[in-house]
């Protein structure tokens, strides 16, 4: 797997929001990180009609998610383009513009993303997780996402090519407070 490209840190478009707000298109950007695949090879891998894939990786393309690479002969020697992801969301801040509620849309589609990858991965793929509840403040808050941050940076800068390719997500989203919930939950 490449090393994150040095995009610089930026908010998204409301255009790129609505790009990026479908698990689908999430899956697709995963599995063209590591190699270039077909629209066939996607359709093939994610079990969803070619038509469909056509239609999420022409959208992921229009806004830089995904690029062409040069067009190559297949198996039985018709033309076809590899997609590759050029990882313009690795530092893309997901900020809701316009109060649309589309940085929710693409934090729920990068779970569902997520999700599919655990179940096509089957029950005796799981690595390590971990799930808690915190009460921090906002500078640490700050703090223990630059921390997460900095340790991920650090591992994905080893890029063992014989190493297991994984996949994980980090996420620190607020929770309603005892006080908001309703009694007996």
């Amino acid at each position: 797997m490449p090393a994150p490209p040095d995009h610089p840190a930026r908010d998204a478009t409301v255009e790129e929001l609505k790009a990026l707000a479908h698990p689908l298109r999430w899956r697709i950007l995963r599995l063209c990180w590591d190699r270039a695949l077909t629209n066939k090879e996607l359709s093939d891998r994610l079990g969803v009609a070619p038509a469909t894939v056509l239609r999420h990786v022409r959208a992921l393309v229009r806004h830089g998610f995904l690029a062409a690479d040069p067009v190559r002969s297949g198996t039985r020697g018709a033309l076809e383009r590899p997609y590759r992801a050029t990882g313009r969301t690795w530092r893309l801040g997901l900020v809701d513009v316009e109060g649309e509620g589309l940085a929710h849309r693409v934090d729920l589609a990068v779970l569902a993303a997520h999700r599919a990858e655990v179940l096509e991965a089957g029950p005796d793929a799981g690595r390590e997780s971990a799930r808690g509840v915190l009460r921090l403040g906002a500078a640490s808050q700050a703090e223990l996402n630059a921390r997460v941050q900095a340790v991920i940076g650090e591992f994905l800068e080893r890029d063992e090519p014989d190493g297991e390719p994984l996949s994980y997500l980090w996420s620190l989203v607020a929770r309603p407070s005892s006080a908001d919930r309703p009694e007996g939950t």
